[in-house]
């Protein structure tokens, strides 16, 4: 099972782009555990995912958060915009899939 972080400022806006991500791992028949947190639980959380994406509104922060996923061996990514805005979450899922193959 592939293990996504989403986090954001507060963990609010990405809970839907995780729905969307959902459901696009389920008709695509990928087991997937995706949950959204806020940016300042990334350091304790990490450890427990295979990868985190950021979203837009914190993506200033991935270069210090990439030193803390360098430690524990996990990819890290910003979101694109556009893919946030528009809640792509086939894009955003094949995003982590990526960074985890």
């Amino acid at each position: 099972m592939k293990k996504i972080l989403l986090c954001c400022s507060a963990g609010m806006s990405t809970s839907m782009l995780v729905k969307k991500m959902q459901q696009a791992a389920e008709s695509k028949g990928i087991e997937c555990k995706i949950d959204a947190l806020s940016v300042n639980a990334f350091e304790e959380a990490i450890q427990e995912y295979d990868v985190c994406l950021l979203g837009p509104q914190v993506r200033f922060q991935l270069e210090e958060l990439r030193k803390t996923a360098n430690e524990y061996g996990k990819n890290i990514a910003a979101i694109s915009p556009q893919a946030y805005g528009m809640m792509k979450g086939d894009e955003v899922l094949q995003q982590a899939l990526d960074l985890i193959n």
